[in-house]
């Protein structure tokens, strides 16, 4: 993720992070930049769901789906993460809300020292559901839109869905819990974003991401429908000047992007040339991040137990829970895992050639969908030869 608010607004530093790092916790604010081999971990926890997305990357249906984790085999997972100390859990679905003993296993993982969240379509909380997600010790719950009301219908092929959706947020907010929102953009929903920052203040939600399209599950039918490069920057100028404006105004809202890591370089370029101060700190910040984090700071849980090096990378399996501890699969010797955490030497075309490589990487899902090869570059890089060749001012 790419904390907009933080790096714009100059409200993550590098000394407070390695004072955090060294005191041995670092708040989830800030994991972003921590370098701690531990991965947050992103469980679905059923492939059941009420809705069927257009763009969903597990191809979720509402019907009954076979081998998913039991509730033993569920609790030995959550109990080998504890172990491991990993800094979030997020119980993902399909529909999370589907599955019968998520407020039982979101009160496991918190009693054994996680961090449990929640991503849902919002669509199933109300305010008992919402007491139970606070009562079980869930510290955030990030709910999808995909636009305003006619658009997100649209997108989640159900009449009346997005009301339904904001119910769940004020559910959530009048709870005193913790609730973002998650917006995919793309050609078809990118003229909803102004109206989604507005609906974002007007509703008091505290945190916003948006989220790049990656071509996996039913999200491969929407190539064409990705935003191209210059569609992609507007994009981007309105989220950093909505940011920017936030903060003026005082309205603490955490703006954050994700699923394309050249959005940090089009913010490092913005500092330079607003706040030039700020730039080398905002390098270093970048550099702590990493760019993407499949394999690396970040790993995906399917519901058979299967272990991927991120949740779009569903056709690529490093071992499965049920037979080996999530610790013993995550330090193991997977080939694809050992090149993923050493990525910046295998890419190729215009990421290869990158004078940022190291801080972004590029989406290899993206480059394998489109050229065939994961270590080609990242076809929705939106940087110009230019921007990318700017790092010699490192």
């Amino acid at each position: 993720m790419i904390g907009c608010t933080k790096l714009l607004c100059g409200t993550a530093t590098v000394s407070e992070v390695i004072k955090r790092q060294s005191e041995g916790e670092v708040p989830s604010q800030l994991l972003q930049f921590s370098d701690i081999n531990r991965p947050l971990v992103v469980w679905n926890t059923t492939n059941r769901c009420n809705l069927r997305c257009r763009h969903c990357y597990i191809e979720a249906d509402d019907v009954s789906y076979a081998n998913e984790l039991t509730n033993e085999e569920a609790r030995r997972f959550i109990e080998d993460l504890a172990q491991m100390k990993v800094p979030v859990l997020l119980f993902s679905g399909g529909e999370p809300f589907l599955r019968r003993d998520l407020f039982e296993l979101g009160e496991l993982a918190a009693t054994n020292g996680l961090r449990p969240v929640i991503s849902s379509n919002g669509t199933l909380i109300d305010d008992d559901t919402a007491k139970k997600i606070k009562k079980a010790g869930f510290q955030y719950v990030g709910i999808s839109i995909d636009g305003l009301r006619e658009t997100h219908d649209k997108f989640r092929c159900k009449a009346g869905a997005f009301d339904q959706t904001l119910k769940g947020i004020r559910a959530c907010l009048d709870n005193g819990i913790k609730t973002g929102i998650r917006f995919t953009v793309n050609r078809e929903n990118q003229e909803d974003l102004p109206g989604i920052l507005d609906l974002v203040e007007r509703e008091g939600i505290p945190r916003f991401c948006m989220y790049h399209l990656v071509y996996a599950g039913r999200g491969k039918e929407m190539v064409e429908l990705d935003s191209d490069r210059a569609e992609t920057r507007r994009i981007i100028d309105t989220v950093i000047d909505k940011t920017l404006d936030f903060h003026r105004r005082g309205i603490e809202v955490e703006i954050l992007t994700t699923d394309n890591h050249a959005d940090g370089i089009y913010l490092l370029n913005r500092i330079r040339r607003l706040e030039p101060e700020r730039a080398d700190e905002v390098i270093t910040l970048l550099q702590m991040h990493g760019g993407c984090s499949a394999g690396t700071k970040f790993a995906n849980v399917d519901p058979r137990g299967d272990v991927h090096p991120c949740q779009f990378w569903q056709d690529y399996t490093v071992g499965n829970v049920k037979e080996k501890s999530f610790i013993e699969i995550w330090n193991g010797d997977d080939p694809l895992m050992i090149k993923l955490r050493n990525k910046s030497e295998h890419l190729k075309g215009r990421c290869g050639q990158c004078s940022y490589k190291t801080l972004c990487g590029g989406c290899r899902i993206r480059a394998r969908e489109v050229y065939g090869d994961l270590w080609a570059e990242d076809p929705a890089c939106y940087l110009t030869d230019e921007e990318l060749l700017n790092g010699g001012a490192m």
